[in-house]
């Protein structure tokens, strides 16, 4: 606390030796903001009912303070909360036996940002509801619009209310990349690339106007494997076969409110009023003004995050057993030096697991990953000091939603590897991507021109095309960079080098299929995980809890929403498909900084809606 204070007052200090006019304002506004973020205290009344409002966007690392509320306290509008994914399993397990609550009541529609709330995560999240509803809680659902992510969670609930007016908005599952190539040739940007592995197509953006044949293939499989995965979890929730399941959205009789009803997707059609009403009577306040005994997910994490232990349901941070373990949430792209704090920065982690290593009270390292990849550099600094901490310390590995490219350099020598079916992993492969800009800055007028002492001193320029000297270095170093990504894969999993290079190739595949070609050895979410890890340390059940990276104080969010905020100002109301792919594409090109131009990164179609 006293740190906390002493960090708000440094940044009232600096703020108003800056801010004039309407900047005081701002900030006023920005502090209301910050008072609204925080989680309100509230007491649980026997017989409630925990709400989980799915306007969420449910992240692996732990939640930051929302940036979120400051746009919305000055547009005026309401949005989306953060939630981690491992309070929240721990919290639906605690629901499960906690003789205060009721029930569980599910509503809104997840608003996933980044790669947060992703399949992998709602697979376990979902599995923890399914607990709840063992321990004979009814979970009651009220949905408007649910898509593929919102009906895969509420299948789970015994009661589904849908709005009269609402509809199912879950066709299945598509990939529609964009490309720019057409776009880089019109401006005159140059693209040069060299890689390994038929599969690997995170280059073909850059380098074409349509999907290659093996790129076609490898999304049609992998896309194939996620959407008869969950269709398959819901369609058996809802007491039909995934035949019928898949036959009825493809009449197209399985999108409205009535067709829905008639099909058993849904229990019942009720307005919100009247679904609230049906919750008031059964927490004994009919006719009453209150509203249902209730109390939020949020608010419930709050009340219990200090008080659960034990291996099941995950152990308190500050529990009093001697030995921790630590989780590091590898959430984001790879990229080189310390990264933001949505990338995975290689000396950033590198540096934070050899902190971990050497810490005495650590006794086993759990990595959650959840990336596509990125710098191959980044990605090897990184499994270097995974690698130096496994010679003293069980090393063990959860993916969530995607464990891809570098994302899998990473896992690879984990002592085990806990995946989720529907976890994007594989896309073992190695590509070079080089721009060059001679031609868009000729047609401005602008020239180049060189004075050099070796043949390969300007290589690495972007004024001109790479000559064919400088583009067979490049191919020899993405090819012995694949090869010692073989050789890790190999060694890493105990498989022969063959075998390895026949699954490679770059492609993706699914935690399923991944599972039966050797690359995980186990179906589980981040919870199994942390139970191995601390049994293969030999910690009882009362073990500590400690999590890279830190959840940040006010000064260091509130200086970096300073940052962002004009620019969230001005875009609001303006966001379009496009503009959101585009702006995708983007952030993807800037996360391209290997000091080689050599990236482990899965391609960007792969990302699913």
């Amino acid at each position: 606390m006293k740190t906390f204070f002493a960090s708000l007052l440094g940044s009232l200090a600096a703020i108003l030796l800056v801010t004039v006019g309407g900047g005081l304002i701002l900030f006023v506004v920005i502090l209301g903001a910050a008072a609204l973020n925080e989680p309100k205290s509230a007491v649980v009344s026997p017989g409630s009912f925990v709400v989980f409002d799915l306007r969420a966007n449910i992240t692996d690392a732990p939640a930051q303070f929302d940036d979120n509320a400051f746009t919305a306290a000055l547009g005026g509008y309401d949005v989306s909360s953060q939630l981690q994914h491992r309070l929240v399993t721990r919290a639906l397990h605690e629901i499960a036996n906690d003789d205060r609550i009721k029930g569980l009541v599910i509503k809104g529609s997840f608003n996933p940002a980044g790669f947060g709330t992703s399949y992998g995560s709602l697979a376990e999240i979902r599995r923890a509801m399914l607990a709840v509803k063992a321990a004979g809680k009814p979970i009651h659902a009220y949905l408007e619009f649910p898509d593929l992510r919102d009906y895969y969670i509420a299948s789970v609930a015994d009661d589904i209310a849908l709005d009269p007016n609402g509809g199912l908005m879950m066709p299945g599952l598509a990939s529609q990349p964009m490309f720019y190539a057409g776009l880089f040739e019109k401006y005159g940007i140059g693209v040069q690339t060299a890689r390994v592995g038929k599969f690997k197509s995170a280059v073909e953006p850059y380098t074409r106007t349509n999907l290659s044949p093996e790129n076609r293939e490898q999304l049609q499989r992998i896309l194939d494997d996620l959407w008869g995965e969950m269709s398959r979890t819901v369609a058996t929730a809802r007491d039909l076969s995934a035949e019928d399941l898949q036959s009825l959205l493809d009449s197209g009789e399985g999108y409205l409110a009535d067709d829905i009803l008639a099909h058993g997707l849904v229990d019942r059609l009720a307005y919100l009023d009247e679904f609230l009403d049906d919750l008031k009577e059964a927490t004994g306040r009919t006719n009453s003004s209150k509203p249902f005994k209730q109390v939020s997910l949020e608010q419930f994490i709050g009340q219990i995050s200090s008080t659960i232990a034990g291996a099941e349901a995950e152990p308190a941070t500050d529990g009093s057993a001697d030995g921790r373990v630590a989780v590091v949430y590898a959430e984001g792209a790879i990229v080189g030096g310390e990264g933001r704090f949505t990338e995975i920065g290689g000396a950033r982690f590198g540096r934070a697991i050899r902190g971990l290593r050497q810490d005495p009270e650590v006794k086993a390292i759990v990595l959650r990953v959840n990336s596509p990849g990125g710098s191959a550099t980044a990605s090897d600094q990184i499994l270097r000091e995974l690698s130096l901490a496994a010679e003293s310390m069980p090393v063990v590995i959860s993916m969530g939603g995607y464990a891809a490219s570098g994302g899998y350099w990473i896992s690879a020598k984990g002592a085990r590897i806990f995946a989720e079916s529907t976890t994007i992993t594989g896309s073992i492969g190695v590509f070079g991507l080089l721009l060059s800009i001679e031609e868009l800055a000729n047609d401005f007028g602008v020239t180049f021109d060189t004075v050099k002492t070796g043949v390969f001193a300007d290589a690495m320029t972007i004024a001109r095309p790479k000559t064919p000297q400088e583009m067979a270095l490049v191919q020899r170093s993405v090819s012995e960079i694949y090869d010692d990504f073989i050789e890790l894969v190999s060694e890493g999993r105990s498989l022969d080098e063959s075998h390895v290079r026949e699954i490679a190739q770059g492609r993706v595949w699914s935690g399923q299929t991944a599972l039966e070609l050797g690359l995980v050895d186990e179906i589980g979410g981040l919870s199994d995980a942390i139970a191995f890890a601390a049994e293969a340390a030999g910690l009882e059940s009362d073990f500590r809890l400690t999590e890279f990276p830190r959840e940040r104080d006010f000064a260091e969010v509130l200086t970096e929403a300073l940052n962002r905020l004009q620019v969230r100002v001005r875009s609001v109301g303006v966001g379009t498909q496009i503009e959101e792919k585009v702006k995708a594409a983007a952030e993807e090109i800037s996360a391209f900084n290997d000091p080689h131009s050599i990236y482990a990164r899965m391609p960007l179609e792969v990302m699913l809606p």
